[in-house]
C-alpha cells in the first residue's frame, strides 16, 4: 500500500493506492498542529498502519514558519564588512508609487548578525585567511548568551570555495553542538550575495521547526505501527526520504503546490494531454503552472513574503484567490478578493466555526454552485444562511442583491486567476490557447470554465477526485536531488570541454547524494545551463540532453541559448554579441514505481436539476455525476457535476464528456 498525505491551509487530504484500488479521505486541517491533521486523516481513511509500505507527505509547516515568523532564533555569520547585507537587499521596488513602501523584512535582524574577519575571492582564491582561534572571543560569547537555536553561515564568495564556511561550521559544532548549523555552500552554491544570504538564513530559520515536525510525525507513525518508507515532497517536484529532507527544510517550502502539478501532469498525460496549464484552487490560494510536453519548468529562484529563495523549484505562480479568501472593500471602494484567508480556523462563514467574514466559498453557496447537502459528499455540514449573513454588509454597501454581490466576488477571483496564468504564459512567450486547462483542488473546477473563456482556452480536463489530486501527486513524484553551481564559462572553442568536465563532476556528486539519502535506485541525470549575453544582468535556462554532451560544439551552445532567449524575449542570435554560461544545474531522478490511474470515488446522491446564479440571473441546470454523464454520452451546460471532493460548473455553450480515465473533459461548442 502506498499513501500520500497533503496538509493544506484548509483541508488535509489522503490518497491510498493498493493494487488497482484507490481510496481517498479528507478532513479539516489543524493549523497549530498539522501532524495531528495527518494522523486524523489516516484514521478517517481506516487504514491499517502496518499495511502501508510507502508514505509520502507534503505540508505547509516550513513556509508557515516564515510567513508567521515562528522559526528558530537564528544568528547570521558574514564576512567582515557585510553586516548590512540582508538590510540593503536590492534597489528594486514592488510598488513604485507607494509612499509608504517598505522592503521585505528578513528573518534575521542586524543585532543577530556577526562579522568574521576573512575573505575569499570570486575565483575561489583565499584573499585573507580565516583564523578560527579568533572566533573564541566576542563571537563565542555572543552565541553563548544569545539564546540561539540555529546559525546561518554565508561568507563572501563561499560558492566558489567553501573552505572557510566549512571551517566555521566545524568550529560551531565543536563549541556549540546543540545549534543547528546551515552553510550557504550546502544550500546554494550560486553567486549573488544577497539572494544566497537570504536563502541561507531562511534555511537555518526553518530548519529546527521542520526537523521537529518531521520527527514528531515520524514518532507518531511508528507508535501507530507504521514500519514502511517515509518521504517528504520537495518544491522541485520530487521527493526525498524524510531523514534527508529534515536537513533540507528550505527545499520543501512549496511541497503542496508542487505535488499538485505532478498529479495533474500524470493524470492528463494518460489521456494524451501533454501541454497543459494547471489550476490548483484550494482553501487559501490558487497556484498555476505551465507544462510543456508533460514537463513543468524549474525556476532557479522563488520568493516567500518578498524574500528571495535560490533553490530549484517548479515554476508556480500563486495568488490569494482560494475558497477561503476573504471578500472585502479597499480604500478606493472597490471589491477585492484575498490575499487574506479565513483558512481552516475559523474558515468560511458557512462552515459555522466562528467565521463571520465573506469568502469565495460563501459566494458559491449563495450562487447555488455549492449545495449544502453534497459538500464533501455530504460528510461536512455547511449553512447557506450563514454565508448570506456574511455577505449582507457588502450587498448593502454596493446596493446589490446577495446573489449579484456573490457573483461579482467570484468574477473578481476569476480575474485574479487569469492574471496569474498570464504571468506564466503570455508574459513568457507562450499562448494559453495552445494549452489545455487542468483544474483541481476543492474549488478549481468551479472557476475553470470562466477562466478558460477569458484566456481563449477551448478544452478543460478535470481529473477524477480533483479535490485530492495533490495527495495523489505525492505518489506520482520521482525521487529527486538537484545541485546548482556557479562557474562562469565563456562560450568559445574551449567551452564544450569545460562543460563536459563540470557536468561529470556534478553528476558524480548527485549520484553520491542519492546513495547517501538512502535511495537504492540508479538515477537518471538531467542537465541545464543558465546562460546570458555578456553584459546582461540575468540568465535564462537552457536544457541540455545528456546524449548531446559528447559531440557538443560552441556554436551548438550559442544556438540553443539564442532559441530560448528569442522565445522568452522576442530577440536573440549572433548579432546580439557573445554569450556565456553562468551556472550549471544537475538533476538526479528516479521513479517510485508503477502507479494506477486516479479513478472516480463513489458518487454522491444528487437530484436531477439545480439553479445557479450566473451572469446576473438564475439559470436552470442539470445536476450530474460522472457515471451519469458517461452513460448518457455527454452533458451540455448549464450543469453542476459533483463528486466526493469537488464540484465542476459547466455554463451554457460548453459540453462535457467522460474519457476512458474518468477525466471530465469540458469543451466549447461555439469554437471560433
Amino acid at each position: 500500500m502506498r499513501v500520500g498525505i497533503e496538509v493544506g491551509g484548509t483541508f488535509t487530504d489522503l490518497v491510498a493506492v493498493e493494487g488497482g484500488e484507490v481510496r481517498i479521505a479528507k478532513v479539516p486541517s489543524v493549523p497549530a498542529r498539522p501532524d495531528e491533521g495527518a494522523m486524523a486523516v489516516l484514521k478517517a481513511a481506516g487504514l491499517a498502519m502496518e499495511d502501508i509500505d510507502d508514505l509520502v507527505h507534503g505540508s505547509t509547516v516550513a513556509i508557515n514558519a516564515v510567513l508567521e515568523r515562528k522559526g528558530a532564533k537564528t544568528a547570521f555569520l558574514v564576512t567582515k564588512g557585510f553586516r548590512d547585507l540582508l538590510a540593503l537587499q536590492r534597489h528594486n521596488r514592488r510598488q513604485i508609487y507607494d509612499l509608504f513602501y517598505a522592503k521585505p523584512v528578513p528573518v534575521v535582524g542586524q543585532r543577530d548578525t556577526f562579522e568574521i574577519d576573512e575573505r575569499t575571492g570570486p575565483d575561489g582564491g583565499i584573499v585573507k585567511a580565516l583564523d578560527t582561534q579568533a572566533l573564541d572571543g566576542a563571537l563565542a560569547q555572543a552565541l553563548g548568551c544569545g539564546g540561539y537555536e540555529a546559525v546561518a553561515v554565508c561568507l563572501l564568495n563561499g560558492y566558489a570555495n567553501p573552505a572557510h564556511e566549512q571551517a566555521v561550521a566545524a568550529w560551531l559544532k565543536a563549541h556549540f553542538p546543540d545549534l543547528a548549523v546551515t552553510c550557504s555552500s550546502d544550500v546554494t552554491r550560486e553567486f549573488r550575495e544577497y539572494e544566497r544570504a537570504s536563502t541561507t538564513t531562511i534555511a537555518a530559520y526553518v530548519q529546527p521547526v521542520n526537523k521537529a515536525y518531521i520527527d514528531r510525525l515520524a514518532d507518531s507513525l511508528r507508535a501507530a505501527g507504521f514500519t514502511g518508507r517515509f518521504s517528504i515532497m520537495q518544491s522541485n517536484g520530487g521527493r526525498l526520504p524524510a531523514a534527508a529532507s529534515a536537513g533540507n527544510a528550505v527545499g520543501a517550502l512549496f511541497s503542496g503546490p508542487a505535488a499538485g502539478v505532478k498529479g495533474a501532469i500524470r493524470q492528463a498525460a494518460l489521456a494524451g494531454y501533454r501541454d497543459i496549464v494547471t489550476l490548483d484552487m484550494g482553501g487559501t490560494s490558487t497556484d498555476v503552472c505551465l507544462v510543456n510536453d508533460a514537463q513543468a519548468d524549474l525556476t532557479s529562484e522563488t520568493e516567500v513574503d518578498g524574500l528571495p529563495i535560490r533553490v530549484p523549484a517548479l515554476d508556480i505562480v500563486s495568488v490569494g484567490a482560494g475558497g477561503g479568501s476573504i471578500v472585502w472593500i479597499d480604500d478606493g471602494g472597490m471589491l477585492r478578493v484575498g490575499p487574506r484567508s479565513a483558512g481552516a480556523s475559523p474558515g468560511p462563514a458557512c462552515y459555522e466555526r466562528g467565521g463571520v467574514e465573506a469568502t469565495v466559498t460563501d459566494a458559491h453557496m449563495i450562487r447555488g454552485a455549492i449545495r449544502a447537502q453534497a459538500f464533501l459528499g455530504g460528510a461536512m455540514r455547511v449553512d447557506r444562511d450563514a454565508a448570506a449573513r456574511a455577505f449582507e454588509p457588502l450587498a448593502r454597501h454596493f446596493d446589490m442583491s446577495l446573489e449579484d454581490i456573490a457573483d461579482s466576488a467570484v468574477r473578481v477571483a476569476d480575474a485574479n486567476i487569469v492574471r496569474a496564468i498570464e504571468l506564466v504564459s503570455t508574459e513568457r512567450g507562450r499562448d494559453p490557447r495552445d494549452y489545455v486547462l487542468v483544474p483541481y483542488g476543492g474549488a478549481g473546477p468551479l472557476h475553470a470554465v470562466r477562466v478558460a473563456e477569458a484566456l481563449g482556452i477551448a478544452t478543460i480536463v478535470v481529473p477524477p477526485n480533483a479535490g485530492v489530486l495533490s495527495a495523489f501527486g505525492l505518489l506520482a513524484a520521482d525521487f529527486a536531488q538537484y545541485d546548482t553551481m556557479t562557474r562562469r564559462v565563456a562560450v568559445d572553442a574551449q567551452a564544450p570541454g569545460r562543460v563536459r568536465k563540470i557536468y561529470a563532476e556534478m553528476a558524480a556528486r548527485a549520484r553520491a547524494a542519492f546513495a547517501a539519502a538512502g535511495i537504492d535506485a540508479e538515477p537518471a541525470i538531467t542537465f541545464t545551463l543558465e546562460m546570458r549575453y555578456v553584459g546582461q544582468a540575468f540568465e535564462v535556462q537552457v536544457p541540455l540532453e545528456s546524449e548531446a554532451l559528447e559531440g557538443l560544439r560552441a556554436d551548438d551552445l550559442a544556438a540553443r541559448f539564442a532559441d530560448v532567449h528569442i522565445q522568452g524575449y522576442g530577440f536573440g542570435g549572433a548579432d546580439y554579441g557573445a554569450c556565456e554560461i553562468m551556472s550549471f544545474r544537475v538533476g538526479a531522478l528516479a521513479p517510485p514505481g508503477e502507479l494506477p490511474a486516479l479513478r472516480e470515488a463513489e458518487p454522491s446522491q444528487t437530484g436531477a436539476a439545480c439553479k445557479i446564479f450566473d451572469g446576473g440571473e438564475w439559470r436552470c441546470g442539470a445536476l450530474a455525476q460522472r457515471a451519469g454523464i458517461r452513460n448518457a454520452g455527454g452533458q451540455p451546460g448549464p450543469a453542476l457535476v459533483e463528486d466526493a471532493t469537488s464540484t465542476a460548473f459547466i455554463p451554457g455553450g460548453w459540453h462535457a464528456t467522460i474519457d476512458l480515465h474518468d477525466n471530465l473533459v469540458i469543451e466549447r461548442l461555439d469554437l471560433p
